[in-house]
């Protein structure tokens, strides 16, 4: 549940997004045209996670040239989601990710909810 005056925006060195595991999120997976959907899949390592994500910096190294699919701003198109709740939506998709993740109780879910409630609306 979004909270009034929460605006989504990205949290450094978080990385939950960049778990990609299909069998994990098969929602994701079928929302991706075929040519979309090959790439996702050539870009899951072994161990589930983007074979693009630094571990060690916790950050993707492909950043400025990462997929469209990997811009919070292609969620809209992707899930036939209206523009007035593009941030609703990709709050409650970092959420789930980052419970997943990092667990319910994680240090980056608390910093996500304080981020979200302290961005800029300008």
């Amino acid at each position: 549940m979004t909270r009034r005056g929460e605006r989504w925006s990205c949290m450094d060195q978080c990385g939950a997004c960049c778990r990609l595991a299909p069998d994990e999120r098969p929602e994701a997976v079928e929302a991706l045209d075929p040519i979309q959907r090959s790439e996702y899949l050539s870009m899951v390592g072994a161990d589930g996670w983007c074979i693009h994500f630094d571990s060690g910096s916790r950050r993707c190294r492909i950043y400025d040239a990462r997929p469209d699919f990997c811009r919070v701003s292609s969620l809209c198109n992707l899930f036939d989601i209206e523009p007035e709740h593009a941030d609703p939506f990709a709050i409650a998709c970092c959420r789930q990710q980052i419970r997943s993740v990092h667990g319910g109780r994680s240090r980056e879910l608390r910093k996500f909810e304080r981020l979200i409630r302290t961005t800029d609306t300008l």
